[in-house]
């Protein structure tokens, strides 16, 4: 784990597991409660000189993570790949999304504005202005999930740098690999030691981190039920919750079928679906119900299942075999109460 510009083992490992293959890809050290109280104390401190760094400081910074990213970029598409599933098209893709996230930070690091108000509406204010900016809220935690390892690190990381507040980051328990890749790229960047830290932990030390004052604002990305949760413990600070989606698709009857198949074919199958904004179900009219199911039967059954590590497949397995079994589980609720398996349907692993 990553503490305040130094890497830190513990006694407490986790085994990080390849989701195809099941071979073991890393033992990550977990942190405790002394390794959290660390990082927190680090970031406070770290917050008294990061709270004054210019703009270009901080731009110049992000720009050299957007520059490490980019030399590393197949690096991390392998290694994203290897420990979550993800196909490594699909793989390649988020890293330049995290990359374009980590340009957009630099660049806006340059531009948070403030504004100045006319105060003179009422007899008595006239020539009285008012005048606002900007300012960092300090030290943040953010909780990321595991199915999109760099990028959703980037959307915590990336801005909290870009205006100057240290952050501790827990990652996904399954996904932890490609952020202390991050790790690494953001030690080179020239900032404060403390400004961040990756504490792969269990749940209980991260609700704990949760409800510590010293955190100024909580982000978290995940399902509803935790969010909420979190929220509920959160007490006082700033919380900023990315939840779970409930993506649904209506074909009208005057709609293009091939396109409104191709991108259902990508939407419902894009990682496994396991994304919030994952095609979830469909409501065809039913005067181009059977059209559009024939169009849509023919895309599915092109889509390659396997290996993620090749470039030619599109479905990857699930996060865990666990994973796939319940959604095994719900097809096959899905059958005894009336569905029909049209393409597919047979699990192989967590594939």
């Amino acid at each position: 784990m990553l503490i305040a510009g130094r890497w830190v083992e513990t006694g407490t490992t986790s085994p990080i597991r390849n989701p195809y293959s099941g071979e073991v890809l890393a033992e990550v050290c977990l942190a405790g409660e002394a390794e959290a109280d660390e990082a927190i104390r680090a970031a406070v401190a770290a917050f008294a000189v990061s709270r004054m760094l210019p703009a270009h400081a901080r731009s110049a910074a992000m720009q050299k993570i957007v520059g490490e990213l980019t030399a590393r970029k197949e690096d991390f598409a392998r290694c994203l790949s290897s420990e979550s599933g993800k196909p490594i098209t699909d793989a390649r893709r988020e890293i330049g999304r995290a990359i374009v996230t980590f340009t957009v930070a630099a660049e806006e690091a340059k531009r948070i504005p403030g504004e100045i108000v006319p105060l003179d509406i009422t007899p008595g204010t006239d020539n009285h202005f008012g005048l606002y900016r900007r300012v960092p809220i300090g030290p943040m935690l953010g909780i990321t999930p595991f199915n999109f390892p760099l990028n959703l690190v980037a959307h915590k990381v990336a801005p909290a740098l870009a205006v100057g507040n240290p952050i501790v980051l827990k990652p996904a328990p399954q996904t932890p690999l490609t952020s202390l890749m991050l790790g690494e790229v953001v030690l080179q960047a020239g900032l404060p030691a403390g400004m961040v830290s990756i504490l792969p932990c269990t749940n209980s030390v991260a609700e704990r981190m949760v409800t510590d004052e010293r955190f100024k604002l909580v982000s978290f990305t995940g399902s509803a039920a935790v969010g909420w949760m979190l929220k509920n413990k959160a007490g006082k600070k700033r919380v900023v919750l990315e939840l779970g989606g409930n993506a649904g698709v209506i074909v009208e009857p005057d709609a293009d079928l091939d396109h409104a198949a191709d991108r259902c074919a990508v939407g419902g199958y894009t990682y496994s679906g396991q994304t919030c904004i994952s095609v979830q179900r469909i409501y065809a009219h039913e005067s181009v119900y059977q059209a559009f199911l024939d169009k849509l039967l023919q895309r599915v059954a092109a889509l390659k299942a396997g290996n993620p590590a090749e470039d030619t497949t599109v479905i990857g397995p699930l996060i865990d075999e666990g994973a796939a079994k319940r959604v095994e589980a719900w097809m096959q609720e899905a059958v005894k109460g009336g569905a029909k398996v049209r393409v597919g349907g047979k699990r192989q692993g967590s594939v």
